[in-house]
């Protein structure tokens, strides 16, 4: 971590940013390792460009911020019930001038950031992933091996599913069983799981509800769940029994269009152009209207971050850059699909940690 921290600091040097004041969540367990708890009490890492790094947490935390094993540069400062937590803010950046340039964690409670601002009301302000998301978008050899380890891991848990699609059953008792195999499989946390039966499978967020399982039906399984530390996330389509009229061939060119984003991926390459090669796939097919969000996202401590693969998105790809390559193609109705791996550039193109086949799977009603 104290490497992290290093880089943290040439990267807010660069930016012309004084501190980063992060709270719970990923760009504090990226810096600190330490996975705080969001509460009404304010934590907030105060890590600053000339290398002093505070946590401020409550005091009934500090026992498992210290078992965190923090970084040995990082001071704690603790504060009672009765304190005033911004008090030990404003000493970890005493020093850094009336006008100081800061940094905010991106998901900070709003409530927190009203009492950063009312304390130092002569800073300017930016957020913190315009520091962080450079540190983080590049994944270290370690960090692919973590993101490997997941993606084999949720793999094996789509290899059970067609155990699970029994007709007479519901989307939530599918849930609950492939839930229970994501934590049998190794994951720490179920992230979500999404199983849409027929026509649910047109909404690409489906809620997993009370639908029946029928004979004839398409099934979209999207499962995510977090395994030492990094995410996994994958998506299968499933069918009990015959397929739905012009299910087999739609699902056809939704792998050449996966196919094609993935053979597109690579150093050099722009994130909107892996997202062209696959809606252009689908748009000579026929499809091009029924695919309605992005071909992927970035992935490692949260299950969405950068970079976006997205029309518009100039961003270059580099190698250790890890996101998910997942086109869709969903017909309000009638049923929905979507096929989704996660891959990681490379020096000469792309790793699918994802090896799982990415065929139709037929189910025996």
């Amino acid at each position: 971590m104290t490497a992290v921290l290093r880089r943290a600091e040439a990267a807010m040097a660069a930016a012309g940013v004084n501190a980063l004041l992060l709270g719970p969540g990923a760009d504090l367990r990226y810096l600190t390792g330490y996975h705080a708890l969001p509460l009404e009490r304010l934590t907030l890492l105060v890590a600053r460009a000339d290398g002093r790094h505070t946590l401020v947490v409550p005091r009934l935390e500090r026992p498992r911020a210290e078992d965190a094993g923090l970084p040995g540069d990082v001071a704690v400062a603790d504060f009672a019930e009765t304190d005033d937590p911004y008090r030990l803010v404003s000493a970890a950046l005493d020093g850094s001038g009336p006008s100081p340039r800061l940094a905010v964690g991106d998901r900070l409670w709003s409530a927190f950031l009203l009492g950063l601002q009312a304390t130092f009301p002569g800073a300017s302000w930016t957020a913190a992933s315009t520091v962080t998301r450079e540190l983080r978008m590049r994944k270290t050899p370690e960090e692919v091996a973590a993101l490997r380890r997941a993606g084999q891991a949720i793999d094996r848990v789509h290899t059970a599913v067609p155990e699970l699609l029994r007709t007479g059953r519901t989307e939530a008792e599918v849930g609950r069983d492939i839930a229970e195999r994501i934590v049998a499989e190794g994951h720490e946390a179920v992230n979500f799981v999404i199983v849409a039966f027929g026509p649910n499978g047109a909404s690409p967020h489906h809620e997993t509800g009370a639908r029946i399982l029928e004979e004839g039906d398409a099934v979209v399984v999207d499962i995510g769940g977090t395994l030492g530390g990094y995410c996994s996330d994958c998506t299968r389509n499933y069918v009990v029994g015959a397929a739905p009229d012009g299910y087999a061939q739609a699902h056809r060119a939704l792998e050449e269009a996966q196919r094609a984003a993935v053979d597109a991926a690579g150093p050099g390459v722009t994130a909107a152009a892996v997202d062209a090669a696959a809606r252009d796939t689908l748009e000579e097919a026929g499809y091009g209207r029924w695919f309605v969000h992005r071909t992927g996202h970035g992935i490692g401590l949260e299950e969405h971050e950068e970079p976006y693969i997205v029309a518009g998105n100039d961003l270059v790809l580099e190698p250790g850059m890890a996101f998910s390559i997942e086109p869709g193609v969903y017909l309000p109705g009638r049923y929905g699909m979507r096929i989704e791996d996660i891959v990681v550039v490379t020096p000469d193109g792309c790793e699918r940690l994802n090896t799982l086949d990415r065929d139709l799977v037929r189910v025996s009603a």
